[in-house]
């Protein structure tokens, strides 16, 4: 019998959004979580010790890179993930499938697995619903995913069935592999990926078919690939109508708070981007009144901080007028401090989500901030 690792604390009367609790092998995570993306094994520009002053308990990195480089034996040398990097808390890692559809030209999915030549040198790889299983369990990673086949939107459902068709077997091949490596000690979990593109009975395949493997969590992939906001939340509600509601379903790819207060209302527990901190390089802030640019001539003079309300220590510490000279001027602080601001910004929404979901007044949190972060009051 697979272990239980999900336990929900509260179901919100307004909806089917709710609070809970993940036991991970690196410490529990309250959820609803949002994890910040540390694609090589690093959030950009930011140290361990910044993300464990934030308060995050589960942090990201990707597979496919990792596996490139600097090569799982050895991350496995240096006691996996956690040894490799310092940070002590919880990894979740992808399985590399979306890179390989998005960074690769020169791959051949197959029902073997998906052969590609990698983005730094060109070489020859092959990745298997088994190898990336292997990989994983290399890189002891907390939370890992089965590999899975990614389509765009807009695709034809002839294609869309082929790739469900190939995930479904490798979600099985991925599950038998997963349960070998728990035998033999391995404490992660795997997470099986609901896919199916926008075809609504593809979805609903999909999401029975990942119900039946009874993995300890489900990821719902293939959303958030270009289609429109209203095409996302309309997908997202209806797949999450085919799942159970007592395991954790999380959605890969979405970190604006328009997404994840959306994500929250369908009942998904956890999310991850690199969007947060991608916008921060390039001198955009979140605030409670939207997106702020720092690059605007307007804030030569100014200041204030970026967000009176925002407790964290660069709205503190620094202004904009001093935050724009940086971001101006290419200074290597530009990047750090725009970053730890975004990603305390989102983790405190995660902290004011759980508390609005246990008040029951989610719903009315939602609909007041999504009012004021686009009303582009910025001043």
């Amino acid at each position: 019998m697979i272990e239980k690792i999900f336990d929900i604390k509260h179901e919100s009367s307004d909806g089917k959004s709710r609070t809970g609790v993940l036991h991970l092998p690196h410490g529990d995570v309250k959820t609803p979580v949002f994890m910040p993306v540390g694609t090589n094994a690093t959030v950009k520009a930011l140290t361990k010790d910044d993300l464990d002053e934030i308060g995050f308990e589960i942090i990201l990195a990707n597979t496919y890179h990792l596996y490139l480089r600097p090569g799982s034996d050895i991350i496995e040398e240096a006691g996996g993930l956690h040894g490799f990097s310092g940070w002590k808390k919880n990894f979740l890692t992808d399985s590399g499938g979306f890179q390989v559809w998005s960074l690769s030209p020169l791959r051949k999915i197959s029902m073997e697995g998906a052969a590609f030549r990698s983005n730094i040198d060109g070489s020859k790889h092959l990745f298997t619903p088994e190898s990336v299983v292997d990989v994983q369990v290399q890189f002891n990673s907390d939370v890992q995913m089965q590999l899975d086949v990614c389509t765009g939107y807009g695709v034809e459902k002839k294609e869309a069935i082929k790739a469900l068709e190939i995930t479904e077997n490798w979600a099985l091949r991925a599950k038998n592999e997963w349960i070998k490596k728990q035998n033999e000690g391995y404490k992660g979990i795997l997470l099986p990926i609901v896919q199916g593109n926008f075809f609504e009975d593809l979805r609903k395949r999909s999401a029975e078919f990942v119900t039946e493997l009874d993995l300890p969590a489900i990821a719902i992939g293939g959303l958030s690939v270009g289609e429109p906001a209203e095409e996302f939340s309309k997908m997202l509600d209806y797949t999450v109508n085919f799942l159970p509601k007592h395991k954790a379903k999380y959605v890969m790819g979405i970190g604006t708070p328009d997404y994840i207060l959306d994500a929250v209302h369908s009942g998904i527990d956890m999310f991850d981007c690199v969007l947060p901190t991608r916008n921060a390089r390039n001198g955009s802030y979140f605030t409670h009144d939207g997106k702020l640019s720092i690059k605007q001539e307007r804030f030569i003079h100014d200041f204030g901080p970026i967000d009176s309300e925002c407790n964290c220590k660069v709205c503190k510490n620094y202004s904009r007028s001093y935050l724009r000279h940086l971001f101006k001027e290419q200074e290597i602080l530009s990047c750090m401090l725009a970053s730890y601001h975004n990603l305390y910004f989102l983790h405190n929404m995660m902290h004011e989500i759980r508390n609005a979901i246990e008040e029951n007044r989610f719903e009315e949190y939602r609909s007041s901030f999504l009012k004021r972060y686009h009303s582009n009051n910025i001043k």
